[in-house]
């Protein structure tokens, strides 16, 4: 019981990185897309909104060097790899 609770809370957590992940994307291609005229356009600002608590953690981890213009960059980095060890475990704790 105890191990398929593990199981649901690391799958649960690795639903949200891929979410945040996903989002992230989604603002880079409508940022791509929009250009300029991203500001005003509503899903660009549910973007920010989605994607904003990660790129203030980001912002805490980095140091102060890195511009903020990266900082999708860096935050994306690290869900990747946040999502890979997810796996990793999720997978540990099936076996």
């Amino acid at each position: 019981m105890a191990g398929s609770l593990a199981v649901a809370v690391v799958g649960a957590a690795r639903a949200v990185v891929e979410v945040a992940m996903l989002a992230l994307l989604g603002q880079g291609v409508l940022a791509l897309v929009a250009g300029a005229g991203r500001a005003g356009n509503p899903i660009y600002r549910l973007f920010l909104i989605i994607t904003g608590p990660t790129l203030r953690a980001a912002r805490l981890v980095v140091p102060q060097r890195i511009i903020d213009r990266h900082l999708p960059y860096v935050a994306f980095f690290v869900l990747f790899w946040l999502w890979i060890l997810l796996a990793y475990v999720k997978r540990a704790l099936q076996s």
